[in-house]
């Protein structure tokens, strides 16, 4: 029989891995990722500064840590270029050699991409994103050189506002700017945002009802200045975008998997192809996106099971959501059935 065949190394695509092993130690299992296949947890990247943590003690184990403690077949750094529904098969490519990988079940465990808006400027290309570690070490890296200490985040959603409280407590400088009237309009209510915004004025910067249209660089290239369509400017050592996360369909459509805003699942997180399921980040399940720990944890629990022959509907309780800011300390509570 073919292995059941996971893309993608993240925090979906391990929590299924380990999942799956406690309900079936034997059966074959193969990951398949573009990037190194070292495992971590992404939410640990937006504390990690206050929690002394340098990049390099964030990894829980390399490929061969994880292969040998898993049980699984890790080709890392292998691109998937197409899915064959019809032949249970992947195309793959390694430093430009392609092969062919079949699979007797697929999981597209392929997360999200941070969304990017369009600026203009000189400066727009260094504008850092943070989605994975290999993008935090780069920003630590950068941070570490730069001696002001003034940080410009664009994005005054849950991630920008995490690493808004990191950043501050270490003693930067910190501007969060954001299109909505009040930081985490997503999550909360207006009093209770206000509220929050009002614990952290003393520490953080908000320049909200605007955005930003030029990132220049400037006194010979040390600096930024931002320059947003309020009409103001604020000068930076460092940007970073958190504006959210669209969901990676691209592989998915072109096989001919249903997409709308992510991969469309039922509550087994099947797509619309015979043997192919999507979860994590990618999945939306029954119409609904959940790109948080939780619901992850949920659906690789439920997935474990249907692959292992116990047919399982995802459900998901009552599912807080810790935002990672003890200066202003705040949990959401949010229930999602089904």
């Amino acid at each position: 029989m073919h292995p059941i065949v996971i893309i993608g190394s993240g925090m979906a695509g391990y929590t299924l891995d380990r999942e799956f092993r406690k309900l079936n130690p034997e059966h074959e299992l193969d990951m398949i990722c573009a990037d190194d296949a070292v495992n971590y947890a992404k939410p640990t990247l937006s504390n990690a500064l206050s929690g002394n943590k340098a990049p390099e003690q964030i990894p829980l184990g390399d490929a061969e840590k994880m292969s040998t403690q898993l049980k699984l077949q890790i080709l890392s750094e292998t691109w998937v270029k197409a899915i064959n529904p019809e032949t249970h098969e992947l195309k793959l490519e390694k430093n430009g050699q392609e092969t062919i990988q079949p699979y007797s079940k697929l999981v597209l465990a392929v997360g999200a991409n941070p969304t990017r808006l369009a600026i203009a400027g000189d400066g727009s290309d260094d504008i850092h994103v943070v989605n994975s570690l290999i993008d935090y070490r780069a920003f630590r890296e950068n941070l570490a050189k730069r001696q002001d200490k003034r940080v410009v985040i664009l994005g005054a959603g849950l991630i920008g506002c995490e690493f808004a409280n990191d950043l501050q407590h270490t003693g930067h400088q910190v501007t969060v700017i954001d299109l909505s009237p009040r930081p985490l309009g997503r999550l909360l209510p207006a009093h209770i945002a206000d509220a929050f915004q009002k614990i952290w004025r003393k520490r953080i910067h908000f320049v909200l009802s605007t955005t930003v249209e030029k990132v220049s660089k400037i006194n010979d290239g040390q600096d930024y200045a931002v320059t947003l369509a309020n009409g103001q400017t604020l000068v930076a050592d460092i940007v970073l975008s958190a504006i959210g996360l669209q969901p990676n369909i691209d592989l998915a459509k072109h096989a001919g998997v249903h997409t709308s805003r992510g991969i469309l699942t039922n509550s087994l997180l099947e797509t619309n192809l015979e043997d192919t399921y999507a979860i994590g980040d990618c999945a939306e399940v029954n119409g609904t996106l959940l790109p948080y720990e939780m619901p992850i944890m949920q659906q690789a629990r439920a997935l474990a099971k249907t692959l292992s022959g116990e047919t399982t509907h995802v459900h998901y309780p009552a599912m807080p959501v810790a935002v990672k800011t003890p200066a202003a300390p705040l949990t959401v509570a949010s229930c999602t059935c089904g």
